[in-house]
């Protein structure tokens, strides 16, 4: 009879993703982001229904702590410097209270592309990743080789090109 072996299992200490400390047993502070560009009673709607719905898909999630809904009601993302609840939320993230941003699309979170490449490399730096669902693409999953940009824009990154 083979004689049995002990195996102790040793947690990771680094996130493969973000090259971050993993941090035991604490949950990722997590902020929703929703946006409408005017201010209609057909928008006014879907601005209720985004803050709803982020409110309870990050609630929803028990790994998750639910930080806030940050919104901007009747202004266009194509530039993110008038965008109040946008630059809180981007403060608040660059100062440690949220993790992880949770966001409907690209567009969503900024129109400029430079603005969008700008700011999400910022809160790489900092540990903070961004979730688009619309396209799945969650910011820390992508290879430092390859483009965030050509990921936005639907292109495919090969290995090794």
């Amino acid at each position: 009879m083979p004689a049995t072996r002990a195996v102790t299992v040793i947690p990771a200490t680094i996130n493969l993703h973000t090259h971050a400390p993993s941090v035991s047993a604490r949950k990722r502070r997590t902020a929703g982001y929703a946006r409408v560009s005017t201010d209609s009673d057909e928008q006014f709607t879907s601005y209720e229904a985004q803050v709803d719905y982020y409110t309870r898909y990050i609630q929803g999630n028990a790994d998750w702590e639910f930080v806030s809904v940050y919104t901007d009601e009747g202004i266009s993302g194509t530039n993110t410097k008038r965008r109040a609840g946008f630059n809180q939320m981007i403060a608040d993230a660059l100062s440690g209270k949220i993790d992880l941003i949770v966001t409907k699309s690209v567009s969503r979170f900024a129109r400029n592309t430079v603005d969008s490449l700008t700011t999400i490399r910022k809160l790489k730096e900092h540990g903070v990743e961004v979730y688009f669902e619309k396209k799945d693409l969650l910011t820390a999953k992508v290879p430092e080789y390859c483009s965030i940009s050509a990921l936005f824009n639907g292109a495919w990154c090969l290995v090794g090109v």
